[in-house]
C-alpha cells in the first residue's frame, strides 16, 4: 500500500495523456486546425475535458502527496484511485452528453477533498510535534 501513491500518480499521468490523445484525434477528425479552440461541438467537448483534468491534476497530484508523506499513504492510494475513477466516469460522459458528467465530477471531488484533509491533519500534526 505505500507504493499505491506512486501508481495513482502514473494512472493520473495516463490519464492526461488520454485527454490529450482524444482532442488530437477530435481535431484531426474534425477538421480544428490549431490553434482555434472551438468548432465541432464533440471536438469543443474533448478540449473541455482535456482542459477540466489538467485543471483539477494541479489540486489533485500535490494534495495526494502531501497525505501519502505525511502519514496517510494507504489510505492517500485508496482516494487517488477514487480520484482516478471519477475523472474517466467524467470525461466519458461528458465526451457523450455534458449534462450527464455531474456524478463522475462528485465522485472525482469526493477522493479530493478525503486527500485534502488527510493533508491537511497529516501537515498540522507534523507542525505540532515539531
Amino acid at each position: 500500500m505505500t507504493h499505491l501513491p506512486a501508481l495513482v500518480t502514473l494512472l493520473a499521468v495516463l490519464l492526461q495523456f488520454g485527454t490529450m490523445w482524444a482532442v488530437g484525434h477530435a481535431r484531426g477528425k474534425y477538421g480544428i486546425k490549431a490553434p482555434a479552440t472551438s468548432g465541432d461541438p464533440a471536438f469543443e467537448r474533448a478540449y473541455r475535458v482535456q482542459v477540466n483534468t489538467l485543471e483539477s491534476t494541479v489540486m489533485f497530484l500535490p494534495t495526494l502527496w502531501l497525505a501519502a508523506n505525511y502519514g496517510f499513504s494507504g489510505w492517500a492510494g485508496v482516494a487517488g484511485l477514487v480520484w482516478i475513477v471519477g475523472r474517466v466516469w467524467y470525461a466519458l460522459a461528458y465526451l457523450q452528453d455534458p449534462a450527464k458528467r455531474g456524478p463522475g465530477y462528485m465522485v472525482g471531488m469526493l477522493g479530493w477533498a478525503a486527500l485534502l484533509v488527510m493533508a491537511c491533519i497529516g501537515v498540522g500534526r507534523a507542525m505540532l510535534i515539531g
